[in-house]
């Protein structure tokens, strides 16, 4: 099953080792927004593409609209 069915996510993170709760999903789209946290992941979304924020925005959800900003973000999210 496709986005925004959690199941490519949580395979990611089984593979990996990792429990989807400590794990970060980089999206750009509704459907994959939906996925990370249908998984239970933190779930960071790119609005500086297509997609605009407001689409992206939710519960749990950390909008951003620069790429270079996401290694900050990353380093919030995981202290």
């Amino acid at each position: 099953h496709g986005k925004p069915a959690p199941y490519l996510f949580l395979h990611a993170a089984e593979v990996m080792g990792v429990e989807p709760a400590k794990t970060a999903v980089v999206e750009d789209s509704a459907h994959g927004v939906a996925a990370g946290l249908a998984a239970a992941m933190t779930v960071f979304a790119y609005a500086g593409g297509v997609t605009p924020a407001s689409r992206l925005a939710g519960p749990g959800v950390v909008i951003f609209d620069e790429m270079r900003d996401l290694p900050g973000l990353l380093d919030v999210a995981g202290s």
